[in-house]
């Protein structure tokens, strides 16, 4: 008979028992710590990635759609009202304007090639009163909000219908005549002259030399949008005489294809010419959104390759462009005009990668005027649910609303609800890495409690040489709040009471340069407990 010694049994339960207890702690301090590496992580994640996406809007100025607000206004209230336009756009953390300077063969701006435009004196070919030069003006005002500015052209539109006075001496209509063709009530460069051509190259290559812009943008305008007659029937665009020197130079491609070389060459070359004047400059195109029916399948509307002789598919696998934004005027539920559809068949033809930003319609949502009268116009939710859906489509980082005005507006709310929702925080603009370019340097910064009881970033910039922005990280516990600033900018409140409940809970402030064309520096990390 075998008897169980009980001091044995307990020793035994003891050993057991404190073997258990310390692998329990155990466990708990590697949760402990496993949890305190990924709060860790996610803060560093959320430091080491900047948010970006490309958030702009057109400024129309043909028949001052958005701005001025009427021609002839005193160069004191275009400026004012344009730095109110640039101050909603800060507001609303987008991060670019897209502005018409070349609307009709004119300028909105001084230009050694084309007239004043009307659409800012009242008269083409005069210039404001007293003069300025509203693009220089724009460029300036643009950066000193941390926005970039794009100027936006018309290639071949000479003489819009809604021109209200008549054509300066200087202007093509009268300065090109061998150049320009009549289409209805517009007047139009023949894409097919090549001196046409090389007048807009011109235009384009002094713009991107004299004045700091950010991009080159032209929009859906190739040959015109047809039109028909009296009786109904088209009238066709009148080349016969550039179409006939072409043959008898040897051109052999029919007359379709042929139009649609005259505009890919154009494209090509625009391209070209931006890049060997200035390589840093982004060129961007915005076509009509569907490129031909039953692309993808289901789609259905206008064929601009047929009819505008704009093979905009070829643009961007070409590579042609550094920004593709077609535009996607439709709603999601759209069925002959889907706009996820749509945006999802451009983004897998975009095979060189470039940057996808599609244009939404933000003019047709709905105002208290239009709510109860026209069922067609939008509510404020279709854009915030395409703008939702965008980011959610590989490939696609950002979005450009038509046209200013609406978020100026704020019609049905909409610029209220993107600064509460989908554009609440700041983001930077996509750099585009296949363009030459390094970071900037890092800048040397400290946080300080200053003389009237703030906790600020103080900031010094490399060299004495400001950047383009100053990318701000806050970090809160495991929560990281991004901001942004203009490069000028050299101090940042971070708590208005060095002792207070907001400047207890922050923990540590990073901060980075980012130059013009998007690119960010290291990052300066300053842990805050230990000033």
């Amino acid at each position: 008979m075998n008897l169980i010694n009980p001091c044995l049994v307990v020793r035994r339960y003891s050993w057991f028992r404190s073997a258990i207890l310390l692998v329990f702690l155990g466990l708990l301090v590697f949760l402990g710590t496993a949890s305190l590496v990924r709060g860790q992580s996610l803060v560093d994640e959320q430091l080491l990635t900047a948010p970006r996406e490309f958030r702009a809007a057109w400024v129309a100025t043909v028949a001052n759609i958005d701005w001025p607000s009427r021609p002839g206004l005193p160069s004191q209230q275009q400026q004012a009202e344009l730095t109110k336009l640039l101050d909603r756009c800060a507001e609303l953390n987008l991060n670019a304007v897209i502005l018409q300077v070349r609307p009709a063969a004119d300028a909105l701006y001084d230009s050694p090639l084309e007239p004043w435009s009307e659409y800012l004196s009242g008269k083409m070919g005069a210039p404001p009163n007293p003069p300025y030069d509203p693009l220089a003006f724009a460029v300036a005002e643009a950066h000193a909000r941390g926005l970039e500015l794009h100027a936006w052209f018309n290639p071949y539109r000479v003489r819009h219908a809604d021109a209200k006075t008549p054509a300066s001496p200087d202007h093509a209509s009268n300065a090109l005549p061998d150049l320009v063709r009549t289409y209805g009530k517009y007047q139009w460069f023949d894409p097919g002259e090549p001196a046409a051509v090389e007048h807009f190259l011109a235009v384009i290559a002094d713009v991107v030399e004299r004045y700091d812009v950010d991009g080159v943008h032209i929009d859906d305008y190739f040959y015109p949008y047809p039109i028909n007659d009296d009786d109904g029937r088209p009238v066709p665009f009148p080349d016969d005489q550039s179409y006939a020197r072409a043959q008898a130079a040897g051109e052999t491609l029919s007359r379709d294809d042929w139009r649609r070389q005259n505009v890919d060459q154009l494209i090509e070359r625009m391209y070209q010419t931006v890049k060997e004047t200035r390589p840093s400059v982004k060129v961007g195109i915005s076509p009509f959104g569907i490129w031909r029916p039953g692309n993808p399948p289901g789609i259905s509307g206008f064929d601009q390759y047929a009819s505008l002789y704009a093979d905009a598919r070829k643009w961007l696998r070409e590579g042609w462009v550094d920004y593709f934004t077609p535009q996607l005027y439709w709603t999601i539920d759209s069925p002959g005009q889907s706009y996820p559809k749509l945006l999802a068949w451009w983004a897998d033809e975009n095979i060189q990668g470039r940057y996808l930003w599609p244009g939404n319609y933000a003019s047709q949502i709905r105002t208290d005027e239009t709510v109860e009268v026209d069922k067609s116009h939008w509510p404020a939710e279709e854009v915030i649910r395409q703008i939702e859906l965008t980011r959610d489509q590989p490939g696609a980082t950002g979005n450009v609303h038509f046209s200013m005005k609406a978020l100026m507006g704020d019609r049905d709310g909409l610029a209220d609800k993107l600064a509460a929702g989908v554009y609440a925080r700041p983001a930077l603009v996509p750099a585009c890495e296949w363009l030459p370019g390094e970071p900037p340097a890092p800048p040397a910064a400290a946080v300080n409690a200053t003389e009237d009881g703030k906790l600020v970033l103080e900031i010094t910039a490399p060299n004495e040489a400001a950047p383009f922005l100053w990318a701000i990280r806050t970090v809160r516990g495991e929560q990281v709040d991004f901001d942004v600033i203009p490069g000028e900018q050299l101090s940042y409140q971070l708590a208005s009471d060095p002792a207070g409940a907001d400047a207890a809970t922050i923990t540590e402030v990073a901060v980075s340069a980012v130059g013009r064309d998007g690119r960010e520096s290291s990052l300066v990390r300053l842990p805050v407990g230990a000033r």
